[in-house]
């Protein structure tokens, strides 16, 4: 595996690559990889001749300083795990590297995926995510971008960007990986307790409840039995639960059979946020 640090070295490499017509696949990360994360680069390896995985912990799209501070950065285990996987290029860049100027201005129209939901609890996160993918792929200009379900809002803004700059740029969506008992895997897990990892199951089974209920009962009745069943229990304080058309992520009134639906949820447990989500009729 190749390891770049800049990037003028990364693209003197990738030129050569392009040049001989290798199909270039790219898996953004923050590093702190766990299994949702290396099952994208085997995704990528599967719809590409070149994998590049990036690990950037990105400040822009923290809006709390010490959740930046308290991240995780396990690079030496990133790197074995990254080797494992027989990935081809490591991009780990420095902040000075991708943000050379203190006064980058950055700013693209979202619409309405910028208010709701992750937009509105964290401000200014899609601004930051969308500053820094837009980055990666005018460096990597990937034919493919891989990015996790879990992560569902984000896909949605991600895609939005492609669709916005006419990006050659085909997105591929990797189901959320779970532990044995289900909890979505997340790199902010490492910070939960084992006590505060089993209480955090509620989340998952509250999704698979309102799943397995979505063809019989209403749209208000999914939403109050899942309300009650997070709000259960003692140690989690739930931010939203809502069940959303799934491109426009509008929060749904009524079913209408044409459409599809996502479950989307973010809660508290120990200091740590966690999100998860649920397609419920695809």
């Amino acid at each position: 595996m190749e390891i770049y640090s800049t990037k003028n070295e990364l693209q003197d490499h990738l030129h050569t690559l392009r040049k001989a017509h290798k199909k270039i696949a790219l898996v953004p990360t923050m590093g702190a990889l766990h299994e949702g994360h290396l099952s994208l680069i085997r995704e990528a390896k599967n719809s590409a001749d070149i994998v590049v995985c990036s690990i950037f912990v990105n400040p822009t799209q923290f809006n709390d300083p010490q959740d930046l501070e308290k991240y995780p950065r396990p690079i030496e285990n990133d790197i074995a795990l990254l080797k494992g996987e027989t990935c081809d290029i490591l991009f780990l860049p420095t902040v000075d590297e991708m943000y050379p100027s203190s006064d980058e201005i950055w700013e693209i129209d979202l619409g309405e995926l910028d208010n709701l939901w992750e937009g509105a609890k964290r401000p200014g996160h899609f601004q930051g995510v969308t500053q820094i993918v837009y980055k990666l792929f005018n460096l990597v200009q990937p034919d493919i971008a891989c990015f996790g379900q879990k992560d569902f809002q984000q896909v949605m803004v991600i895609q939005h960007m492609i669709d916005l700059k006419q990006l050659p740029i085909s997105l591929k969506i990797g189901p959320t990986v779970r532990s044995e008992k289900g909890l979505a895997l997340s790199s902010r897990n490492s910070r939960l307790s084992e006590k505060g990892k089993e209480d955090a199951l509620v989340l998952y089974r509250t999704l698979e409840q309102t799943r397995n209920n979505f063809g019989q009962k209403s749209l208000e009745q999914l939403q109050q039995e899942a309300t009650a069943s997070i709000t259960a229990t003692s140690t989690l304080t739930l931010e939203y639960f809502a069940i959303c058309e799934t491109r426009t992520l509008q929060q749904a009134m009524d079913k209408d059979n044409t459409k599809e639906y996502v479950a989307l949820v973010a809660a508290w447990i120990e200091g740590v946020r966690l999100i998860d989500n649920m397609l419920l009729n695809m």
